[in-house]
């Protein structure tokens, strides 16, 4: 047919068989003729620079590949292809440069190891020289569809990796590096029960392997199953009593359950062997932070980015404290640091968000907003997120979970009426709420608990990821005894984080995802809705560097489009079970806190008690980013921060739609 497309994918592959078979000139043509069409494709792009360095045309590769970089600045295939061109016309600083940061961005590239093994010496070079032999000979040793694993989990291709890996394990199916690759495509696909099956069954079958219990724990750890993590970093400890790896891990796992004091003295003694790490300053600077011990948290975040220049995530946890004030020099510092094209593209992010919050401070909103738009392109570079897949997934829950769905399942689940659900947005309040609550003698507050996204999740099946989900339409088969074991089962699972009160918090934003699957399996739980004038609750999430998740908020429009989707699945939930849900408005807390805390008791069914009015002098464990601001009184100074950035922030207003129509802005402000 005339206007048929052509198969980009089939002539990628001719091409690359066109390469191998040393038809190089072909393999030029195979790649110029997707570039027709789609003329940034970065396939055909480097399969161009490849045919060019070998028809010795290496400018004209390097041209291709400085395109191509700029497109992708993570992909390590590219920056190697780069340290080959510089061989071939004998600029070996310049090679090894490119190789060099080709595995910072992929470790798993053997022709870029061999290469720096090659160009280093144990004099000039020992640290990179050792490593770069080290992890050649590591790599060397896969089988090679493993490898291949590798490149493609580092470059984003996940399914294509998944299948590939899949299909050796029907082959080995107890092979525990595939293994251990599974897993992590899991981790990475937020796949967490499958990837800790994996792993449970790789560490049985080869129980001395302690990369693949280290992987284990890891992820009972993301699962924030704390005692069965904890029980995994005992058995390395106790394999490896000198590892350093293994004793910090073990200290970490003290700081999940609360065993502050035991985790700080690992940390002092390995410090003390090695004096220089500064991920080990870090590790002790959030345990010091979360116990509310900031001017040592701060020294200790100083000391790592002295350890380590570009350490990004050493300043912006300093930013992340909110309460402090970056100097003169720490500004320049980061500047020089953001712009030097080793810096890795992780720290890249942590940089620019720490400079948009120290510009934001000294009142330069032009500087700070160029800044956190930096930040948040770096992170979303990174992602994989569609704001568009996001609305038709919310748009199920409201066309799914219907009142004929409720009533049909009416007085199934477990009628505990323990978890108090704090919902919303980040950045909306629930860290206070639910430190107001957790002030109370009847409540715990615990963490930002995974169960019910994970629930959901494996109700929705494994798909790949344009699919149709299963979830929320797959509720319509549970049986009345399914729904009660599930919210046994979370109540069981949520045991460990609470200290006997009767009532406790589960404060995971994105449950208003889930809150018809809530009413299902724990019908009696109580809903409260964290709500923040729009403009001012998306700004605060867009100048945010989450640790892990709430990828909607990395781009205006993005958090636009959630908020409003937000909005009208909350206003579907009051339409379905009517009285379920209390709204808690942040503005009206932050201007009459007493009122609003009473209403929040007697939604709950709770005698008022004066401790709630003094919450910042409750003495708990907080390990949100709003940790420092809850151990304050609370202040108005911050509800109208974003008017300072007002005029840059068009795409979120255009995003948010009629849904501002609800939340005007009235006024000017004053400071």
């Amino acid at each position: 047919m005339p206007n048929e497309k052509p198969d980009h994918e089939h002539i990628l592959t001719q091409g690359r068989q066109q390469l191998q078979a040393g038809q190089f000139q072909a393999a030029g043509e195979s790649a110029n003729a997707v570039l027709i069409t789609q003329p940034n494709h970065p396939d055909a792009l480097y399969l161009l620079a490849v045919s060019q360095r070998y028809r010795q045309d290496v400018e004209g590769a390097l041209q291709n590949l400085a395109l191509l970089t700029t497109q992708d600045p993570t992909l390590g295939r590219a920056y190697q292809e780069s340290g080959h061109c510089y061989l071939a016309i004998n600029r070996q600083k310049d090679a090894l440069e490119a190789f060099q940061h080709a595995v910072q961005l992929n470790n798993s590239l053997l022709a870029s190891w061999q290469a720096i093994s090659r160009l280093t010496s144990t004099s000039e070079h020992p640290k990179w020289h050792e490593q770069a032999a080290d992890q050649a000979n590591k790599l060397a040793a896969l089988p090679p569809a493993l490898l291949s694993v590798r490149n493609m989990i580092s470059e984003g291709k996940w399914f294509r990796a998944e299948q590939l890996c899949r299909n050796f394990l029907q082959q080995q199916p107890k092979h525990v590096e595939a293994m251990r690759l599974l897993a992590d495509l899991g981790v990475k696909s937020e796949v967490l029960d499958d990837a800790e099956f994996i792993l449970e069954s790789a560490v049985a079958f080869e129980p001395d392997n302690v990369l693949a219990r280290f992987d284990y724990m890891n992820v009972l750890y993301r699962r924030q199953k704390y005692a069965e993590s904890m029980a995994q970093a005992t058995l390395l400890r106790e394999a490896m009593p000198g590892n350093p790896s293994y004793r910090t891990a073990y200290a970490n796992q003290c700081v999940a359950v609360g065993r502050f004091d035991e985790a700080l003295a690992i940390y002092d003694d390995i410090i003390q062997q090695l004096p220089g790490s500064p991920e080990l300053h870090l590790l002790r600077g959030h345990a010091l932070k979360t116990v509310d011990r900031t001017e040592d948290a701060i020294a200790d975040y100083q000391k790592a980015y002295g350890a380590r220049p570009d350490f990004g995530d050493a300043y912006w946890s300093l930013a992340n404290l909110k309460t402090y004030r970056f100097g003169a020099n720490e500004i320049l510092a980061m500047q020089q640091q953001l712009d030097r094209e080793q810096t890795s593209i992780e720290d890249q992010a942590h940089l620019s968000f720490a400079l948009g919050k120290a510009y934001e401070d000294a009142q330069d909103y032009h500087a700070a907003m160029n800044y956190y738009e930096r930040g948040n392109l770096s992170r979303k570079q990174q992602l994989r997120y569609s704001a568009d897949r996001m609305t038709e997934n919310l748009d199920l829950q409201r066309s799914l979970c219907t009142p004929e769905l409720f009533a049909s399942l009416a007085g199934a689940g477990c009628p505990a009426p323990d978890p108090i659900f704090i919902v919303g947005l980040p950045r909306a309040g629930s860290t206070l709420l639910e430190q107001i609550l957790a002030s109370h003698s009847q409540v715990d507050g615990t963490l930002e608990l995974p169960n019910i996204s994970a629930l959901a999740q494996r109700l929705g099946g494994r798909r790949m990821l344009n699919d149709k989900p299963q979830y929320p339409a797959s509720l319509t088969n549970l049986a009345p005894e399914q729904l009660n074991q599930f919210g046994e089962a979370y109540l069981s699972d949520t045991q460990i984080f609470r200290q006997g009160a009767p009532y406790f918090i589960d404060k995971m934003p994105n449950n208003f995802r889930h809150i018809g699957l809530i009413h299902l399996i724990l019908p009696n739980a109580r809903i409260i809705d964290a709500r923040r004038h729009p403009m001012a609750c998306c700004f605060s999430g867009f100048k945010q560097l989450f640790a892990t998740g709430q990828e909607f908020t990395y781009g205006l429009h993005e958090i636009g489009q959630y908020y409003r989707d937000y909005v009208a699945l909350m206003d579907h939930w009051d339409q379905v079970l009517p009285g379920k849900i209390l709204r808690v408005q942040y503005e009206e807390v932050v201007n009459d806190t007493e009122a609003q805390v009473r209403r929040l008791l007697e939604f709950l069914g709770l005698d008022f008690e004066p401790e709630c009015l003094a919450f910042h002098e409750t003495q708990r464990s907080v390990r949100t980013p709003s940790s420092e601001q809850v151990r304050q009184p609370i202040y108005q100074s911050g509800l109208e921060q974003w008017r300072h950035f007002e005029p840059w922030l068009a795409p979120l207003k255009e995003a948010l739609g009629q849904t501002l129509e609800r939340y005007p802005i009235t006024g000017g402000f004053t400071y």
